[in-house]
């Protein structure tokens, strides 16, 4: 078993690389439609509502509209299904899985005495903020660039000699000696060069510009695989009260943790025959793992059948470690002898261990109204405003560029959620929309979201049963890579999901 070694590197080494940028950011800014199956049948439209774990995540306030104490577990299985294009092939990848996404208690003090407070509600609940569970594939001819644009960029501006293997030094000991004196840019140069994916303009040791050992003059073939999993989980420590008859405050503390990991590879093979460079297999694989915390205030004004909420969530501020392994494996041509086909195999077994980064993630405003009919039903809105732009990295002065470009190209977005519920005796039925604006001011990276969701609940009495299916669908346009190889993969994406709830009254 081969040893694995640690090396621990500044951010800013890493900063142009594929980790610590603006799709982080908004990947740890986003939060989706998750919790009970109450509240995911109704698209999450219940800040003026209340009486459910999931809604009190949304608007605090909601847990002192519960009348008695509760337990809720949550049990859902994601589903994505990803359509990828890449220059005109299109692919399919439909997998799914299973997650306890919820669970919360709730304690309810109704004997307040004489005074004008009627009750106190003190709750915890856990739920997943988002799922990071998702594959997609995408295959094609690339017209014109490969991976070897990728090493060329990373590789000019390093000296040869640096780059370059000595003798009797291993992958491992070349690679640990560039990421501890020269950074991320001369460890992809040390691979793109030992791997025959590039060549040197001048075969000295001076020499700092490079060029491709790929012919692309036909385009190549490129088998991209994307897998991700983890999750971004919220930890809700909740204190609400009601005023009077109508009126009903409430305080959030939460505690956020976060476990992403993500394994990209890129097949490559020239179509040209006599290319150099005849095939390549590069391996990133991502492990990001951090802890966050943020607070939020609501308020629920009860006005006879209209309830009104209103909720601020705070920034959330995020301490995150990243971790990244690669790997290179290529066929290529003897440089002295063009008929004979090499193999190059260059797994450093390094893990780069980058120094602790923060992520300051967008506030945002709930406004919410919803209408009662006596026993029979509800209707509910939910209007959230979020300016993505206001996201930062820090330490800043490592991150110029990064937030230059979250200001730049983020911007402020609106969701709305409508939400409705049916009740029969104790048989609900539900249903609800909403849609959720792209944070990128083109939609390049990232298109509007839409969604739809169904269910049914039953009431036993001290137990109850809920059900509910909602599904979304979103286009997303990911980069290959950040620099050199830019081309972008584009999928649609349809997330559907199924959850069971269970409450238990105290």
């Amino acid at each position: 078993m081969k040893k694995v070694f640690i090396l621990f590197i500044g951010v800013l080494a890493m900063s142009v690389s594929d980790a610590q940028n603006l799709n982080d950011v908004v990947r740890y800014s986003t939060e989706n439609l998750n919790g009970t199956a109450r509240f995911r049948a109704m698209s999450g439209a219940f800040g003026a509502l209340g009486g459910d774990f999931s809604a009190f995540s949304i608007n605090p306030a909601g847990s002192a509209v519960f009348s008695t104490s509760e337990v809720t577990i949550s049990l859902s299985n994601y589903n994505n299904d990803n359509d990828a294009s890449y220059f005109g092939t299109t692919t399919n990848r439909n997998e799914s899985e299973f997650d306890l996404n919820q669970a919360g208690i709730v304690f309810v003090f109704n004997n307040m005495g004489d005074s004008d407070w009627r009750k106190i509600s003190l709750g915890l609940n856990v739920q997943n903020n988002d799922n990071y569970y998702n594959n997609f594939f995408a295959t094609g001819t690339n017209t014109s660039r490969g991976i070897a644009d990728y090493f060329v960029t990373f590789a000019n501006g390093q000296a040869l000699g640096d780059i370059a293997q000595l003798p009797g030094e291993s992958d491992t000991d070349t690679y640990l000696f560039l990421g501890e004196n020269f950074g991320f840019a001369a460890q992809q140069g040390f691979l793109g060069y030992e791997g025959f994916v590039i060549n040197p303009d001048v075969d000295n040791n001076s020499n700092t510009t490079y060029n491709s050992n790929a012919d692309y003059s036909n385009g190549a073939i490129h088998d991209y695989i994307v897998q991700s999993s983890g999750f971004n989980r919220k930890y809700t420590f909740n204190i609400a009260a009601q005023y009077r008859d109508n009126l009903y405050l409430g305080l959030n503390i939460n505690s956020h943790d976060v476990d992403y990991r993500e394994r990209r590879v890129l097949i490559e093979s020239p179509v040209n025959t006599n290319s150099g460079l005849q095939y390549a297999e590069f391996s990133n694989e991502l492990y990001t793992y951090g802890t966050g915390i943020s607070f939020q205030v609501g308020a629920i004004l009860k006005l006879q059948n209209v309830r009104l909420g209103g909720s601020y969530q705070s920034p959330t501020w995020y301490s995150l470690n990243d971790e990244l392994v690669q790997g290179l494996s290529t066929d290529f041509r003897n440089p002295t002898d063009p008929t004979e086909i090499l193999r190059s195999d260059i797994f450093p077994n390094v893990v780069n261990a980058y120094r602790e980064h923060r992520i300051v993630t967008p506030g945002n405003l709930t406004g919410s109204i919803a209408y009662i009919f006596g026993k029979s039903g509800l209707i509910s809105f939910d209007y959230t405003l979020k300016d993505y732009a206001n996201a930062k990295l820090r330490p800043t002065n490592d991150f110029i560029q990064a937030n230059a470009d979250i200001e730049n190209q983020l911007q402020s977005t609106s969701s709305y959620r409508i939400g409705g519920e049916y009740r029969i005796k104790q048989l609900s039925l539900r249903g609800g929309y909403r849609f959720e604006e792209s944070p990128f001011q083109n939609n390049s990276s990232v298109g509007d979201l839409t969604g739809y969701s169904l269910g049914l609940g039953y009431n036993f009495g001290s137990f109850s049963l809920d059900l509910a299916y909602d599904r979304s669908e979103q286009t997303r346009n990911p980069q290959l890579f950040q620099v050199g190889l830019t081309d972008r993969a584009n999928i649609n994406n349809i997330n559907s999901n199924v959850t069971l709830s269970a409450t238990f009254k105290l």
